[in-house]
């Protein structure tokens, strides 16, 4: 049994490369939702649906959504006067729907992420990482806005000054994502955003001490390459935990929690500055262009946390 924490475009790119490589049934994903909201009145859950549909082999050109769908009800919602900056698109919009109701009806998020997943034909289990209702907040010099007003509206070009996950004290790790955590035999934090996708799995109540707990070596893939991120925001928002945007500034937000981290060749020079903190180091290749990338990578991960044990 092989569990990732995972969340995002690019967190999905190395969870589908291990899905790949292992057999079926044995892969366990942890997903952060803290970035969910509500658009039209809809329950959507970015993340959640971003795996899923990057492991159905259904997932959109640029890594969201899905991958040739229309937006005539975004059309049609534009000429009423609704805001359309959330570009949803027409099947996309099935899975919100689908997802509303069942949450009004009492089904979990954990039960319906199992529901969409089977039926979209996925074997891995797509675990969210609470039931409750989380919320990524950041604080520009205008004040604090939602997660998605910064990420999709605002394209990520507005400064952040720090970072809170609204409701985390109230919300609870779910059996199944702790169960997941026990039963692992490897652990990998994937190379996500750490603070949008990975700290707020990492904060929910009852996961960091799974962690600690766990018998599984724990391995983060980092998703920066020099000084920032491959893609994304991810290198910005290091500064507002006060680390670096660097391959040693994850291994610093790790600390504690991981035995390995895998980071680019061409960070080989930091990795000595991360092993001083008692944590192993592989250096690869990390950028994953196309499927063979991301298989190798994974398959990489993979021995790696093997020969920690």
């Amino acid at each position: 049994m092989i569990t990732a924490i995972c969340g995002g475009v690019g967190g999905a790119k190395i969870a589908l490369g291990l899905y790949r490589v292992l057999p079926d049934d044995t892969l366990s994903l942890i997903v952060n939702t803290a970035d969910d909201t509500e658009f039209w009145g809809l329950q959507v859950s970015p993340d959640l649906d971003t795996v899923t549909y990057t492991l159905a082999g259904m997932a959109g050109e640029k890594g969201w959504g899905i991958r040739g769908d229309t937006f005539a009800a975004l059309a049609m919602m534009g000429r009423y006067g609704a805001e359309t900056w959330f570009s949803v698109g027409d099947r996309d919009l099935a899975t919100d729907i689908y997802r509303t109701a069942s949450v009004r009806r009492g089904d979990t998020l954990t039960a319906i992420a199992a529901h969409i997943a089977s039926s979209l034909g996925v074997r891995a289990r797509v675990l969210p990482m609470t039931d409750a209702c989380v919320t990524t907040r950041l604080r520009t010099n205008e004040g604090w806005i939602d997660f998605q007003e910064y990420f999709v509206h605002r394209g990520h070009r507005t400064p952040i000054e720090e970072t809170r996950y609204e409701g985390i004290e109230e919300a609870a790790a779910t059996p199944q994502a702790l169960a997941a955590l026990h039963e692992a035999e490897v652990i990998v934090l994937a190379n996500s955003n750490p603070v949008l996708s990975i700290l707020p799995v990492l904060a929910v109540p009852g996961v960091r001490q799974a962690l600690e707990a766990a018998n599984a070596p724990c391995v983060a893939v980092s998703p920066m390459l020099g000084e920032g991120s491959v893609s994304g925001p991810a290198g910005d928002l290091m500064r507002t935990i006060s680390r670096p945007p660097t391959s040693a500034g994850v291994a610093q937000a790790y600390a504690g929690l991981i035995d390995g981290i895998v980071i680019a060749s061409e960070d080989e020079d930091q990795a000595a500055r991360i092993e001083d903190m008692g944590i192993r180091v592989l250096c690869t290749d990390t950028v994953m262009r196309d499927d063979a990338d991301k298989e190798r990578l994974a398959g990489d991960t993979l021995d790696f946390a093997r020969s920690l044990r």
